[in-house]
């Protein structure tokens, strides 16, 4: 795929995508150069009663200065999805590539961190994937958390799937 692809497959996908309410609950500082990782509280907009914890890293300014690697931004990250409340499903993407529910961009132009929401019918399960994107190559680094259905009162606004 040629770059000029690549960006526009990507500006179509920033735009359809409906992005999950979020809010930083937590920042930790890391060095003296300011570097921080962040915990946000991400709620999925199509499933009441989840709230999802992403921490990700924050470069400074003065580590972009100092190390002179403006666009290069770390891929680690990490999830922790729980039930707060009673849950309550909208109308969810039920195939196996899930849909985004949350996306937070983490360099200056082409990096960011997403969240994918999976349903995994067999278990009765939300599969929330964190991960970056990147236009030209993306990264392997990836973490996982897992809310299970089974034996909670599920409200299904669309029906339980079959």
């Amino acid at each position: 795929m040629s770059i000029r692809k690549a960006t526009a497959a990507a500006v179509i996908l920033a735009s359809t995508a409906i992005p999950a309410s979020s809010e930083v609950v937590g920042k930790v500082g890391v060095d003296w150069v300011g570097n921080d990782i962040v915990i946000e509280a991400m709620t999925d907009p199509e499933v009441k009663g989840v709230t999802c914890h992403v921490t990700y890293f924050d470069r400074s300014i003065i580590d972009r200065l100092s190390k002179g690697n403006w666009f290069e931004d770390p891929s680690n990250n990490s999830i922790a999805c729980r039930q707060t409340g009673p849950i309550e499903i909208g109308d969810i993407d039920l195939s196996e590539d899930g849909e985004e529910v949350f996306r937070e961009g983490l360099s200056i132009i082409w990096k960011s961190l997403v969240v994918n929401r999976i349903y995994d019918k067999k278990n009765d399960t939300l599969i929330y994937l964190a991960h970056s994107r990147q236009v030209v190559e993306g990264s392997a680094k990836m973490a996982i958390s897992t809310v299970p259905l089974f034996n909670q009162t599920v409200v299904w606004k669309s029906g339980k799937p079959n």
